[in-house]
């Protein structure tokens, strides 16, 4: 299975109010291995970037100047997601940004849904903690992801976050997962392991004397109350 770990940066929090996408970080798994494959790119966005936009991403307006629009690597980013799963954490978000990018770039490249699968870690996770903090941050921390290194969000390195965290979220789902490098028979022979304790022949203990001699003794009273206990008749 081919899955994308992505994440985008804006210029603002709404895309109904014209914000646009400035960074876009994705990165390839291949049965639940992350590989080196990425997709990394800064966008000009033709607008300003809102003052929280910049204080949390470290963006600024004139770092993006000299970068593509949207449109002059659309085609490059189709091609990579294409067929894939794409992870997302907050997925609405990032999709309603990229549906809207997609649809300025030309109808023809009609929506994300269109090229790609979805997978929410945020749904994932508000399911699996509920009542929780379940940010990228507060996920690293409770499933021990190292983000030392994140002080500003950054869609690369948050895709690459996410990818560990969406690996840790899900491992006890996929004990035998031959992607972990065993063949079919290795895989076999692991659950047969772990199933050996339950498949071993029952211990049996036998009575000694002192039991011996208590169940007999507890024979004779039947006898002597129901006129003879049923075992001795066998």
């Amino acid at each position: 299975m081919r899955q994308i770990a992505l994440d985008t940066e804006t210029t603002g929090l709404e895309v109904q109010q014209g914000h646009r996408v400035i960074e876009i970080g994705a990165v390839q798994l291949l049965e639940r291995r992350v590989t080196q494959h990425t997709f990394h790119t800064y966008l000009n966005p033709d607008r300003a970037i809102d003052e929280g936009a910049r204080e949390v991403t470290g963006i600024a307006d004139d770092f993006l100047l000299d970068k593509p629009r949207f449109h002059e690597v659309v085609e490059d980013f189709l091609a990579f997601i294409e067929g894939a799963e794409l992870i997302i954490h907050n997925a609405s978000f990032d999709v309603g940004f990229l549906d809207a990018e997609l649809q300025r770039a030309g109808k023809q490249y009609g929506r994300i849904r269109d090229h790609a699968q979805v997978l929410d870690t945020l749904q994932m996770a508000r399911d699996r903690y509920p009542g929780q903090r379940n940010n990228l941050d507060a996920l690293c921390r409770r499933l021990g992801v190292d983000n030392t290194h994140r002080d500003l969000h950054g869609g690369l390195l948050d895709a690459q976050l996410l990818a560990e965290v969406y690996l840790a979220m899900t491992s006890g789902q996929v004990a035998l997962d031959l992607a972990f490098g065993g063949s079919e028979q290795d895989a076999a022979a692991a659950a047969l392991e772990e199933l050996a304790p339950l498949l071993k022949r029952p211990r049996v203990l036998r009575a000694g004397a002192e039991e011996l001699s208590a169940h007999e003794a507890r024979l004779d009273a039947l006898d002597k109350s129901a006129g003879g206990s049923v075992w001795r008749r066998a």
